[in-house]
């Protein structure tokens, strides 16, 4: 189960679900302002981490969460049972991709930072919400390194599979206008061979009728 830090919001029926991903669907939480948002994660070890994040600001302008592309997010990753080792140090736009590995089985700290989240126009707030300034959007993939391997090289071959079919499309296509040139040509040649032919006997026509 994973455990909040002190300073995180409440989680838990986010991470609750968290523990039993591969896949899930897009989930959110608040932070407020730059303040910085921690959970923990049991993971055995050998397992890849996927996650796709997306950070909206509110605007007061637009009474929403809309996006802030000066806004980016700082994520880290620490190995708790490894003297809080940092496997992961990111700073990323407001939105994007992060990817870690568990080398050994153990508690996991992620950590999200919102950075520049008040450096645009005055229609952003950086705090002071009830729910948060800032509204961040996680998409995570937790599940064993060949799990997802597996589902990467199922749609790999996929990809192959329908290349590989556009490929003998193209193969047909070819073979197609090969077969129509020979055609083309074979009639050229015949046309050109009975023009002669009919020339020839006009030729012949008009000299028997000079001769007569």
């Amino acid at each position: 189960m994973p455990r909040l830090t002190s300073g995180a919001w409440p989680l838990l029926s986010l991470l609750t679900i968290l523990a039993s991903l591969l896949p899930v669907d897009a989930l959110y939480f608040y932070l407020d302002g730059t303040s910085q948002r921690c959970f923990f994660e049991e993971l055995p070890k050998d397992t890849l981490v996927v996650g796709h994040y997306n950070a909206e600001q509110w605007n007061e302008q637009a009474r929403s969460y809309t996006p802030n592309e000066y806004m980016g997010i700082f994520i880290t990753v620490d190995e708790v049972f490894d003297n809080d080792h940092r496997v992961v140090s990111q700073r990323g736009a407001h939105k994007g991709r992060f990817t870690f590995s568990a080398a050994d089985s153990g508690d996991h700290k992620i950590c999200f930072t919102p950075q520049n989240a008040g450096s645009a126009s005055q229609g952003w707030l950086t705090g002071g919400l009830p729910a948060g300034g800032v509204k961040l959007t996680l998409d995570l993939v937790i599940g064993e390194t060949s799990a997802i391997e597996s589902t990467d090289k199922g749609k790999i071959q996929d990809i192959v599979s329908k290349v590989r079919d556009l490929n003998g499309r193209l193969q047909d296509i070819r073979r197609e206008q090969v077969f129509q040139r020979e055609r083309e040509a074979e009639f050229r040649d015949q046309s050109e061979s009975t023009n002669a032919r009919v020339l020839s006997h006009l030729r012949a026509f008009f000299i028997k009728q000079k001769l007569t």
